[in-house]
């Protein structure tokens, strides 16, 4: 007599067997798509934070399938699109044009069977032009509508719930929270606590002030300069102090953003339902 199947209930498509791929088809499940990128994150971080979109991902997955919506992860793109950090060593982006092919012909796979409960995990401020313009595509052309859930946008605004407005706003930016506190609850062994820096420094360009990647304030006003990340923050860490970052927090805002994710991965279900 056959055994009941004590394996792991599989949440990754990569792990599917082609014949488990086409039952769960049938049932049209809720595809993530999770994008992220390759960076400076700051000396203490690993620069792949497609990593921790790929793991809140999971986590969302995992969530909505408890909670009755039947929910795969597909393979995390890892290159994020080029933006401000081509001049930091090792990284490695694509560009605009080409982030955006590659977007066009993976939703592409997925609709052509059907698979159109489609959500996309954004990891990656340099990769949102190119996914509005790839979802926007299939909208108008198929009335198909992708959401994206732009995981750190949405942290940065529960950050202040979690640990008050005046910490949280010396917590917030890059090189800090939300990602390295993401980083140190999913991979505490990846991060370097001895490099972690002192704080932010005040960084300014011909003696005037950066207010933002890619630009500087100047008489009240904020204007656009070409500059990357190693005129504005050489050791990528940029307005914030890591040293705020923790575990706690991380663990907190995965929960949240699982929380979040599986509600919209229901909602997307009910939309195609």
């Amino acid at each position: 007599m056959d055994q009941p199947s004590t394996r792991p209930a599989k949440r990754r498509l990569a792990e599917l067997t082609g014949t488990e791929m086409r039952d769960a088809q049938a049932r049209r499940p809720v595809i993530l798509l999770p994008l992220g990128s390759h960076e400076d994150q700051g000396p203490h971080a690993p620069m792949g934070d497609y990593l921790s979109a790929d793991g809140v991902a999971l986590r969302i997955a995992e969530a909505a399938t408890a909670s009755g919506t039947e929910t795969y992860v597909a393979p995390v793109m890892p290159f994020g699109g080029a933006d401000f950090f081509a001049s930091m060593p090792g990284g490695i982006s694509l560009t605009q044009s080409t982030l955006l092919a590659v977007l066009d012909d993976m939703l592409g796979c997925l609709l052509r069977h059907g698979l159109k409960r489609i959500v996309v995990i954004n990891g990656h401020a340099g990769n949102v032009q190119a996914i509005h313009d790839s979802t926007q595509k299939v909208w108008l052309g198929q009335g198909v509508m992708i959401p994206s859930f732009y995981l750190w946008r949405v942290a940065y605004g529960l950050l202040p719930g979690i640990l008050g407005a005046e910490r949280a706003k010396l917590a917030s930016g890059h090189g800090a929270d939300p990602l390295t506190s993401v980083a140190m609850h999913l991979f505490p062994d990846l991060i370097r606590h001895d490099l972690i820096p002192e704080g932010p420094g005040s960084t300014d360009f011909r003696g005037i002030p950066i207010s933002g990647f890619g630009t500087m304030s100047f008489e009240g006003a904020e204007i656009a300069v070409p500059l990357e990340v190693e005129q504005i923050a050489p050791n990528g860490v940029f307005r914030c102090d890591p040293r705020i970052s923790s575990a706690a927090t991380g663990a907190i805002l995965v929960e949240k953003l699982a929380s979040i994710g599986a509600k919209l991965a229901a909602t997307v279900a009910g939309w195609d339902a």
